[in-house]
C-alpha cells in the first residue's frame, strides 16, 4: 500500500510541478512593455500620475523640442526622470518637423538631431531610443527592418539606423498601436484595445516572442478624453488578464 501511496503521490506532485511550470511560462510569455511618445505634451502628467498609480513601469520617449517649447516641459521631463519604473528616452530633436522622407535623405543631419536631443534631454549612452516615424528595432539582440515602407526608401535610409544606432542608441520599434485620430482622440475603445491585444498573443509574431511592445501618444490622455480614466482602466484590465508589464531596459539584455 505505501509503495502504491508513494507512487500516486510522487505523480501528483509531477503533475503539480508540470502544471506550475506551465503557469510560469504562461505570465513568462504574456509581458506588455508600455511606450509612450512625443511628450511632454498635454497628457503627459496624465500619463505619469497613472504610471504611479498602478506601479508599472513604462517608457517616455521624449521629443526635445517639445521640452523647450511646451509650458511645463522641463518640469514634466524632471517628474518623468525622478520615476524609477519610467524610463525617458530620445524620440528625435524636431519630430523630423513629420517629413520623414526629408529628414531620413541626410544621415548626418539624423544623427546630429538625435544627439541634440540627448542634450536637451539629459541622456547619455547608452541611449533608449525611438526613431521618428519608423517602427525599426536595433538591439543587441533584436534588430528589425519598417515593413510599412517599400524597399526603395529602406535601401535610402538603413544607414541612418545603423550609424544612429553606432552613436550609441538602442532603437525600439513597436508591435502593435493605440491608434488615435488627427486631433489624439483615441480610436479604439479600452475593451476593443484589450481584445485586440488578447488576439494577437493568441499568434504571438512579435519582434521578440511573449513580449508586446505597445505605442501610445502623450496626447491620447489629456482630460478632453478622459485620458487618466481610459489609461488607468487599460492597465487594470490587463492586469486582471494576467498579463504582466515589462521595463524596456530589460527587454533585449545585451546577455539574456
Amino acid at each position: 500500500m505505501n509503495r502504491l501511496w508513494n507512487a500516486l503521490f510522487g505523480s501528483a506532485l509531477a503533475g503539480a510541478m508540470l502544471a506550475a511550470c506551465a503557469v510560469g511560462a504562461s505570465a513568462a510569455d504574456r509581458t506588455i512593455f508600455l511606450t509612450f511618445e512625443d511628450g511632454p505634451l498635454p497628457g503627459t502628467k496624465n500619463v505619469l500620475s497613472v504610471l504611479s498609480q498602478e506601479n508599472v513601469p513604462a517608457a517616455m520617449f521624449m521629443v526635445g523640442l517639445h521640452v523647450e517649447t511646451i509650458p511645463n516641459g522641463r518640469d514634466l521631463l524632471a517628474e518623468a526622470k525622478s520615476m524609477s519604473l519610467v524610463t525617458v528616452g530620445n524620440h528625435s530633436y524636431n519630430h523630423a518637423n513629420n517629413r520623414y522622407r526629408r529628414f531620413y535623405a541626410n544621415t548626418k543631419a539624423v544623427v546630429a538631431d538625435m544627439l541634440h536631443a540627448n542634450q536637451v534631454l539629459g541622456l547619455t549612452p547608452i541611449v533608449h531610443a525611438r526613431l521618428p516615424g519608423r517602427d525599426v528595432f536595433r538591439l543587441p539582440t533584436v534588430s528589425r527592418e519598417d515593413l510599412s515602407i517599400n524597399v526603395a526608401q529602406w535601401e535610402r535610409e538603413w544607414l541612418d539606423y545603423e550609424l544612429v544606432a553606432e552613436a550609441g542608441f538602442y532603437l525600439y520599434g513597436w508591435d502593435f498601436e493605440w491608434v488615435h485620430s488627427d486631433d489624439g482622440k483615441p480610436v479604439q475603445s479600452v475593451d476593443r484595445l484589450v481584445s485586440e491585444i488578447d488576439h494577437l498573443f493568441q499568434y504571438g509574431r512579435f519582434a521578440q516572442p511573449g513580449k508586446m511592445i505597445l505605442l501610445m501618444h502623450d496626447e491620447m490622455f489629456q482630460d478632453q478624453f478622459d485620458g487618466q480614466g481610459k489609461l488607468q482602466s487599460l492597465i487594470q484590465k490587463l492586469k486582471q488578464r494576467g498579463y504582466a508589464f515589462g521595463d524596456i531596459r530589460s527587454y533585449a539584455p545585451s546577455n539574456p
